[in-house]
């Protein structure tokens, strides 16, 4: 199984470890219950996001957000993206990280694509995910819990 996790997520995930679902996910991917597909894209954006004065000082230190980086070393990494569908094109326009998560699911042919981005879950109904289902953080922990 494959997953696109959101970059939200995957901050979750370290913001507040051991209580949200994003901590769950993450594990299970560390415990390899899953294939993360990502890009250089991606894990560039997390990077700039790691030099934010705000989160530095108060939440969230970039070497935390470089030990994800690094983890995700180990994930399917996409160089070169196609353009998302023309389907989610019209759709997605207004979020420029939706698009680009919607091209890394389709490119990596994802399964799910994990996100709370109302936008993403609109292009799901309206078939411009393809193959690939939007779910909910919550809804991709209880599916791994199965």
């Amino acid at each position: 199984m494959r997953a696109v996790l959101d970059t939200s997520v995957l901050l979750g995930a370290l913001i507040a470890p051991q209580g949200l679902p994003t901590d769950a996910i993450y594990r299970a991917w560390r415990a390899e219950r899953f294939d993360l597909v990502t890009s250089t894209a991606q894990l560039y954006k997390l990077r700039q996001i790691g030099r934010y004065p705000r989160l530095k000082a108060a939440i969230l230190p970039a070497h935390r957000i470089e030990t994800i980086v690094n983890n995700m070393q180990r994930a399917i990494i996409l160089d070169a993206l196609p353009p998302a569908s023309a389907v989610a094109d019209s759709a997605a326009n207004k979020d420029k990280d939706a698009l680009l998560l919607l091209s890394m699911a389709q490119a990596g042919e994802a399964d799910y694509w994990v996100t709370d981005n109302l936008h993403c879950a609109q292009l799901s109904q309206r078939g411009g995910t393809g193959r690939t289902r939007v779910v909910t953080p919550e809804a991709f922990r209880d599916l791994l819990a199965r």
